[in-house]
């Protein structure tokens, strides 16, 4: 698995998580929630999302979803936030690294992907046994530097 951008090393920055124990679903919804912010305010969202005081619009997978005030169909994926943020420090640290100045980046790219399910098989009544699937999701980050106009 690679990423799904083109890279350019003197403007931008990448992370890439393989295989994280969280939801395909939710993690999709939380991507589309921060794509396109400044770093600071997309960490802001996420840390607020863990203390459970901002809620993340679903605008897909919202079938059972509460509505929340001024938000809509919304709710607090705190399992997905933390690890996206982790994903974020780790492509801030990466920028670092590769000489930019990672306080002036916006999210150019993130993007959610199924991985592969963990299979294990649940014992039942008469000798019988039923699948059951954790779910795997692969998560990819690419910051781009601010342009100054």
């Amino acid at each position: 698995m690679g990423y799904t951008v083109e890279f350019d090393p003197k403007t931008m920055s990448r992370a890439l998580g393989k295989e994280l124990p969280i939801s395909p679903k939710k993690s999709e919804e939380v991507c589309r929630a921060i794509r396109g912010m400044h770093i600071d305010d997309a960490r802001q969202f996420l840390e607020g999302v863990v203390e459970l005081k901002k809620a993340v619009p679903f605008r897909r997978h919202k079938k059972y979803i509460g509505h929340k005030k001024g938000v809509g169909p919304a709710a607090y994926p705190v399992k997905v936030a933390k690890e996206i943020l982790r994903l974020l420090d780790g492509a801030q640290s990466n920028a670092e690294a590769g000489g930019l100045d990672s306080e002036e980046m916006k999210i150019h790219t993130i993007s959610a992907s199924r991985g592969q399910p963990d299979k294990f098989y649940r014992p039942r009544a008469q000798g019988r046994s039923s699948p059951w699937f954790h779910e795997k999701t692969n998560v990819e980050v690419v910051l781009e530097v601010i342009e100054e106009e």
